[in-house]
């Protein structure tokens, strides 16, 4: 399971457990709506956050990925230089 699947569930878990537990607490139902509607903005928070988290982690990777292959591109055209002055000069 990837790094994403994991937090996604488990967030998902935390608001459906923290919902349950609420819905089941001896308190008046204003009082539980208003509790579940924070936790569920929590929840939405909490994931938001760690898409952010995740968004930046994969775009730093993307990053050093066109730089490996930036430098892997100058190596190759440098070998091609080299061969074609070697192939006119020898």
């Amino acid at each position: 399971m990837s790094t994403w699947k994991f937090w996604a569930a488990f967030g998902v878990g935390l608001a459906a457990g923290a919902a349950l537990a609420l819905i089941y607490a001896p308190q008046s139902g204003a009082r539980t709506r208003r509790q579940i509607r924070r936790t569920f903005a929590d929840a939405g928070d909490i994931i938001r956050d760690t898409a952010n988290d995740v968004s930046d982690f994969a775009g730093k990777y993307l990053r050093r990925g066109k730089e490996a292959m930036g430098d892997v591109v100058d190596s190759a055209q440098n070998v091609v230089t080299a061969a074609r002055r070697s192939a006119t000069f020898g």
